[in-house]
């Protein structure tokens, strides 16, 4: 199943409607990379809320997605993530380090916002 990505404004929105194959997760990968740029998007929201299972080699994708999307001069937020994930998460050891994270699509688009206004004031 292909994960629909809207445009709205400067950002791209990836909402996952169903646990993804590892192809899935693949598929994502490279759509959100060619679309950042194609788009000229500033950001990103991964939408994994419908997710009640997050393995390591999701989150090894997903945090290559946030430092894909950061080479192409974009920001990623992960939206979402059920408390049962979060504490799987955190007893398995598995980590989004360095990729932010947030309650859900307005926070994460709120995050983006205060993150470009950031920019702007230090003329970047």
């Amino acid at each position: 199943m292909e994960v629909p990505i809207l445009k709205q404004g400067p950002y791209l929105i990836a909402s996952i409607q169903a646990a993804l194959s590892d192809a899935g997760l693949l598929q994502l990968r490279d759509n959100l990379a060619d679309r950042v740029g194609k788009f000229r998007c500033q950001g990103v929201v991964i939408d994994v809320s419908v997710m009640d299972v997050m393995d390591s080699f999701a989150t090894r994708t997903l945090r290559s997605i946030a430092h894909i999307i950061s080479l192409r001069g974009a920001k990623t937020v992960i939206v979402g993530i059920q408390p049962e994930v979060a504490f799987a998460m955190v007893q398995l050891g598995l980590s989004l380090a360095d990729v932010d994270t947030a309650l859900d699509l307005d926070d994460g688009l709120a995050l983006l916002e205060a993150g470009a206004k950031e920019k702007s004031k230090r003329g970047g």
